[in-house]
C-alpha cells in the first residue's frame, strides 16, 4: 500500500504545485492590493485574479495599484512559460534515466542484481565489453546528478515496472564494478574505478539535497551493510559458475569492502527515501524500509577521498 501511495506522490505533487503557486500568488497580491487602497477586500481579490490570469475585466484606478496589477500579470505569464518548458524537461530527464535502467535488465535481471550481471557476462564470454558498460554508466551517473539535484522531484518518479528503481540500478552497477575489481582475475579496466567514483559522488550529492547523513570520507575499514558470510556465498556462486576468481579471498573481501564503504550509507539512505523495491544488496538491506532521518543534517562534504 505504501508503494502505491509513493508511486502517486511525485506526479500528484507535480500537478498540484502550479495550483498552489496560483493560490499563493492570488492571496499575496490580494493582500498587497488591499493594503494599497483597493477596497473592499472582495474587490482586491477580483482585481488580483483578473490580473494574474490576464483576464482584464477588473483593474484599479490609482497608479500604484495599476503597477501592482502589471507585475502580477507578468508573474502569471512567466508561470505559464515556466510550466511549458519545465514539464518537458522533467519528462526528458526521466526518459533518459529509465532507458538505461530498462536496458540493465537484459544484463542484470529484474530486480537488478550485480551477481546476475557478472554471471551473464561469463555465460556470453563478454568480459572485454565490461569497459563499455562502466563508461556508459559514468555518463548516466553524471546525468542523474545534474537532473536530480536541480529537479529534486525526479528522485520520487518511479520506474514503470514495480521491480525497477534508479536507486537499485545504481547500486547494482556499483556493486558489480566493485566485485569485478576485488574478486575477478580479469584484465584491469580503468573505467571500473572511475565508474564507482562517479557513482558515489552522484549519490552523495543527491543525498546532500535531502540532508541524508553520511561520512564523506569513510575509512576503508569502516563497517558496511554486507557481511562476510554474504560475500563468501557470492564467491562460492562465482566458483561454481567457473568465473575467474582471485586466489586471496580475504584480500578480495577487504578490497570489496573498501569500495563499498564509499556508497553504502548513501545508497541505503536513498533506497529508504524513495521506498525502492527489494533488490540484492540495496533495496533488501532494510526489511522494514523506514525512511531515513531527512532533517538531521551532518556537516557538508568538504573532501572525498579516492579509494583504491
Amino acid at each position: 500500500r505504501r508503494d502505491r501511495i509513493l508511486a502517486m506522490y511525485a506526479p500528484t505533487a507535480l500537478l498540484l504545485l502550479p495550483f498552489f503557486w496560483l493560490v499563493l500568488i492570488t492571496a499575496g497580491y490580494t493582500a498587497i492590493l488591499w493594503g494599497a487602497g483597493v477596497q473592499p477586500l472582495r474587490e482586491a481579490f477580483v482585481t488580483s485574479g483578473s490580473s494574474l490570469f490576464t483576464l482584464g475585466f477588473s483593474r484599479p484606478e490609482q497608479i500604484f495599484p495599476v503597477f501592482l496589477a502589471f507585475t502580477e500579470a507578468l508573474i502569471g505569464l512567466g508561470l505559464v512559460a515556466l510550466l511549458i518548458s519545465y514539464l518537458p524537461s522533467i519528462y526528458a530527464a526521466f526518459a533518459r534515466r529509465e532507458a538505461a535502467v530498462t536496458m540493465l535488465e537484459s544484463y542484470a535481471g529484474s530486480p537488478a542484481s550485480p551477481i546476475e550481471m557478472l554471471l551473464r557476462y561469463q555465460r556470453i564470454q563478454a568480459w572485454s565489453r565490461l569497459g563499455d558498460m562502466w563508461e556508459q554508466w559514468q555518463s548516466w551517473f553524471a546525468d542523474v546528478e545534474e537532473s536530480h539535484t536541480s529537479i529534486a522531484a525526479l528522485c520520487f518518479f518511479r520506474s514503470p515496472q514495480p521491480d525497477r528503481s534508479w536507486v537499485t540500478a545504481a547500486g547494482c552497477v556499483l556493486d558489480a564494478a566493485a566485485l569485478s575489481l576485488s574478486c575477478l582475475e580479469i584484465d584491469y579496466e580503468p573505467n571500473a574505478p572511475l565508474c564507482i567514483r562517479t557513482g558515489y559522488l552522484t549519490l552523495q550529492h543527491v543525498a546532500d539535497f535531502f540532508s541524508i547523513p553520511y561520512d564523506p570520507s569513510p575509512s576503508p575499514g569502516d563497517p558496511i551493510s554486507i557481511d562476510r558470510v554474504e560475500f563468501d556465498e557470492v564467491c562460492d556462486t562465482f566458483t561454481a559458475a567457473h568465473l575467474p576468481l582471485k586466489g586471496d579471498r580475504d584480500q578480495a573481501w577487504r578490497d570489496f569492502s573498501g569500495w563499498r564503504v564509499n556508497y553504502d550509507v548513501v545508497l541505503l539512505g536513498l533506497a529508504g527515501l524513495t521506498v525502492a523495491p527489494p533488490a540484492r544488496w540495496s533495496g533488501d538491506r532494510s526489511p522494514d524500509r523506514r525512511r531515513p532521518p531527512l532533517f538531521r543534517r551532518m556537516r557538508s562534504p568538504v573532501s572525498k577521498l579516492d579509494r583504491e
